[in-house]
């Protein structure tokens, strides 16, 4: 079972670098259809001209194969369960030696690369312990441009949800050009400030289009994307109709006292893979994550 996890790893990193989820690419070809501004339909034809390269020649879709967030769903009777950090470890250390990933992982204190992309708490990893003995690999590319402008907000109670739909418009504008738009917006609502940004980068795994399943939350991600859009940012900076492809919402209950609210953004390039294992060592992948 130890080398079907780390082969499984292995491809899940592949396909996630290589290629967007199908659910993304249709969405920027359908913005595409949609734009009436010259220069933002230029942009959008080659981001979907560039996906359709990367996939072919199988090379990253963007030069900035970022830091790698692995989401961990583990039935309690799958085998391995101890070694599977090492396992991610190994891999990322291999593909990246390899050339396919870039080295991105420096010591925030001494400033040295580690040269592969592995050091303290890198490549993140979270777990979840299910019943079963099944395990749920998901693993997300977070680049530097769009982590960069991620923001977190704390708004008294009072304020209510308009002071996040506040919150969420301001870190847009905030953003502006720099997280390389159209982006995927996604928004966690949390008990505190470290749930809420957690969260929201969960949110991010949500395929385009698939509203959250609480209908209350579905009409706030609907009307978020309205309005972002409406902002006339889009592609690039450079207007037009699309400045955002989707929003995707994810809560916990608050603490009674605020709203703690993350938003983390994903530049046009959402890069993100899955599948499962089961415990007889079958594998059940996406195929709108790993496709050709």
């Amino acid at each position: 079972m130890e080398d079907v996890v780390r082969d499984i790893v292995r491809r899940l990193v592949f396909y996630a670098v290589t290629r967007v989820p199908r659910d993304v690419y249709n969405a920027l070809r359908r913005a595409l259809v949609e734009e009436t501004n010259d220069i933002a339909r230029t942009c959008l034809e080659f981001m979907v001209k560039n996906i359709e390269y990367a996939m072919r020649n199988k090379i990253p879709v963007c030069q900035d194969t970022g830091v790698l967030y692995f989401d961990l769903v583990v039935g309690e009777d799958f085998p391995v369960k101890s070694k599977l950090k090492n396992i991610i470890y190994d891999v990322v250390r291999e593909l990246t030696l390899e050339g396919l990933l870039r080295p991105n992982a420096v010591h925030p204190f001494t400033n040295v690369n580690s040269g592969d992309n592995t050091g303290r708490f890198v490549p993140w990893i979270d777990y979840s312990l299910v019943e079963g003995s099944d395990l749920k690999v998901s693993v997300i590319v977070r680049g530097g441009g769009s982590e960069f402008v991620a923001k977190l907000y704390t708004i008294p109670p009072v304020k209510g949800l308009n002071a996040v739909r506040k919150a969420v418009l301001e870190a847009i504008i905030d953003a502006g050009p720099k997280p390389c738009p159209p982006v995927i917006v996604g928004v966690g609502i949390g008990a505190t400030a470290s749930i809420a940004l957690k969260l929201a980068q969960k949110a991010l795994f949500r395929k385009i289009g698939v509203r959250h399943p609480d209908k209350r939350v579905a009409e706030f991600e609907e009307n978020l994307l309205h309005d972002i859009n409406k902002l006339g940012i889009g592609v690039h900076g450079f207007g037009g109709k699309t400045t955002a492809l989707d929003v995707k919402v994810e809560y916990s209950h608050r603490h009674v006292a605020l709203y703690s609210v993350g938003v983390v953004l994903s530049c046009w390039a959402l890069r993100r893979a899955s599948a499962i294992i089961h415990g007889d060592g079958k594998v059940e992948y996406d195929g709108d994550e790993v496709w050709d």
